[in-house]
């Protein structure tokens, strides 16, 4: 029901909003007289976004420019965006921007053409608050941090090293086939291609366990990562991958990702095949 209604007032506002950027395409827009309270605000993005996932955008990361057309008229004015999110999976990507209207709120929704920053090197902000960045954990001990909804995610601070931890155990790990080197090439090939799809998947778990629920560590915006051309470079290639099963044993981790930043440091995603997902920061 809670869909239904925020799709109806969806429709309803969609013609009324006309005071965005020139030549910028509304998709439609949400009010909440009195805010958007309780859970509704998600409510109402996940009735838009239907199965596909928001990301928050960061105000201090790499400015798609598609989306500063969007945000600049209204970060400029004395109406600045509480929230910004986007999302891709769909034709083309949907902007979320929550702006203050009177006593209450409204989500208005920009359909954009692309998202088009060109890739830049990938770097630590070099000043880290906890409060913004571990906003959805709570501090357990001197040095650790569990996600509020998700207590097997956690995070291990020290002044060199940031290590995130997500552990689900899987009742069907990862096979290995000790008889790998022994198949025919179009044979490896097919495995190799089926073992690059699941790495990929668990890749992509490991941007919403650890880059997606943390806010201003990295300045690519949390949709660079899932992109070709800013993560090909760093992302592992099927000829390891053909290296790592031709060895016919199970290996304790596969790193996934593995990335110098500009500033120095080390980021490395990596996993287990069984449900363990790792993303370890190091400074130097």
């Amino acid at each position: 029901m809670r869909k239904l209604i925020a799709a109806c007032f969806f429709f309803v506002l969609l013609a009324s909003f006309s005071w965005a950027a020139p030549q910028t395409k509304i998709y439609g827009a949400v009010e909440a007289k009195e805010g958007f309270l309780g859970g509704r605000l998600f409510d109402v993005l996940d009735s838009v976004g239907g199965t596909g996932t928001w990301m928050e955008w960061d105000v201090n990361g790499v400015r798609d420019p598609s989306v500063m057309k969007v945000l600049d008229p209204l970060l400029n004015s004395s109406n600045k965006p509480k929230m910004v999110w986007a999302i891709t999976e769909r034709d083309k990507p949907l902007l979320s921007v929550l702006l203050p209207k009177g006593s209450g709120e409204v989500l208005v929704f920009y359909e954009l053409g692309n998202l088009d920053a060109k890739p830049v090197s990938l770097k630590l902000n070099k000043v880290l608050t906890p409060d913004v960045v571990f906003r959805d954990y709570k501090q357990v001990s001197e040095k650790e941090f569990v996600h509020l909804d998700r207590p097997n995610l956690k995070i291990f601070v020290t002044d060199k090293l940031i290590r995130f931890t997500y552990d689900n155990p899987d009742n069907t790990p990862l096979r290995y086939d000790p008889d790998f080197a022994t198949k025919t090439i179009v044979e490896k090939h097919a495995e190799v291609n089926d073992y690059l799809g699941f790495l990929k998947y668990e890749y992509s778990m490991m941007l919403r366990a650890f880059v997606q629920s943390t806010r201003g560590i990295f300045n690519w915006q949390p949709w660079h990562w899932y992109m070709n051309k800013w993560n090909s470079k760093f992302m592992i290639t099927p000829k390891e991958i053909e290296m790592i099963l031709s060895k016919g044993v199970r290996p304790d981790y596969i790193t996934v990702f593995k990335a110098k930043a500009s500033g120095g440091e080390s980021v490395e995603m990596r996993t287990t095949g069984n449900g363990f997902l790792e993303m370890v920061i190091r400074r130097p």
